[in-house]
């Protein structure tokens, strides 16, 4: 697997890696997971959970943008009978669908289209995209992990159905089975890295308004990231510092979220663009009312029932009065359609046999 972070960070790409990662290790198969580091610095090799992860020089340094030289090195090396390049947006994938070209090792390309703080790299998405169009089509397959990603990227880059396979991110399930624990005063919970798209900002405005409605609210921003000082200036001006709480819950510790989730009446997603977001379909299975923002990803679970829409730019009071109205609201009792992780692992590995299985009859023959 080939992913621009180190799959240690927290964000969804590096969820889904590793959840994945670990599985296919845990049923016998060999995984390594090539990655960059942004922050430079030698090569580090840690084995964890049965498989292996290379963390290799990423430049320039501390830029997100990600090009690593070492890829095509360690690629040779790895020996893999196939590549699966995890996400499109970084000069990562396109070195990697090029070099599984030259390797002949049939490759595979999930999107994980996200957002991005920059209203530059947001526009140039589409672009990016088309310009690795050639490499796109030369996949064994493209991994859409939600169905809007067929019909849009399927009609915009000119390939058809066939093309693409629908594999949803996994849930844990122990978000659905526990108990909750709402004792305690109504919680908002906004969840993801904190960085400008992903809308903490947008509900730190709008919490004077839940104040005024309910008194006794509190809301908690759970991530870290570049935006964290911005966010924490943002509490104490407004007032608020005795009211919101900024923490964190490792990315590999899914059981600290699950408990955290518990507790909360509400979960906001008020980011820019989403395609499949673990957290909110989690966070539904826990039990919270869902307010999401009205674009990509999100939409489908507002579609489906599980989530309130409103306006990307929709005022602060109003959005204020959105939450304050959900917090009036009782627990869910009925959980979203979700695929667990080992499901989701093994329609991968389902995925990667039905892809070798004609090389090895061929190479048989």
């Amino acid at each position: 697997m080939i992913t621009p972070r180190d799959p240690r960070s927290q964000g969804g790409v590096e969820r889904h890696v590793t959840e994945v990662a670990r599985r296919h290790a845990a049923v016998g198969h060999e995984v390594t997971v090539l990655c960059g580091n942004a922050g430079g610095g030698a090569p580090e090799v840690e084995r964890r959970d049965g498989y292996e992860v290379r963390v290799l020089p990423a430049y320039p340094r501390d830029r997100d943008w990600s090009f690593v030289p070492a890829l095509w090195r360690e690629m040779r090396l790895a020996d893999p009978e196939i590549v699966h390049v995890q996400s499109y947006h970084t000069l990562v994938p396109p070195a990697a669908m090029l070099r599984a070209l030259t390797l002949k090792v049939p490759c595979v390309l999930t999107f994980h289209g996200g957002g991005h703080s920059s209203g530059l790299r947001n526009r140039v998405r589409r672009l990016q995209r088309l310009v690795q169009r050639p490499l796109f089509a030369r996949t064994a397959k493209l991994v859409a992990v939600a169905r809007f990603e067929i019909e849009e990227y399927g009609r915009e880059l000119r390939l058809g159905p066939e093309h693409f396979a629908l594999i949803p991110n996994g849930t844990d399930v122990s978000f659905g089975t526990a108990r909750p624990d709402r004792s305690g005063p109504p919680t908002i919970a906004s969840v993801g890295r904190l960085e400008r798209y992903k809308g903490h900002h947008r509900v730190i405005e709008a919490f004077p308004t839940v104040l005024e409605r309910r008194p006794e609210a509190r809301l908690q921003i759970v991530g870290t990231g570049p935006q964290e000082a911005e966010l924490r200036r943002l509490v104490e001006r407004l007032g608020l510092a005795s009211r919101v709480e900024l923490t964190s819950v490792p990315a590999d510790r899914p059981e600290e979220m699950a408990a955290l989730l518990r507790r909360v009446s509400v979960f906001a997603l008020l980011s820019e663009f989403e395609t499949h977001p673990i957290a909110a379909v989690e966070a539904a299975a826990a039990g919270c009312r869902l307010v999401v923002a009205d674009v990509g990803g999100t939409r489908e679970l507002a579609t489906s029932g599980f989530a309130r829409p409103v306006p990307l730019d929709a005022p602060a009071a109003e959005l204020g009065l959105v939450l304050a109205a959900e917090l009036e609201r009782p627990p869910r009792t009925d959980r979203p359609p979700t695929l667990s992780w080992d499901e989701s692992a093994d329609l991968l590995l389902d995925l990667y046999r039905s892809i070798l299985a004609p090389r090895e009859s061929t190479s048989r023959v």
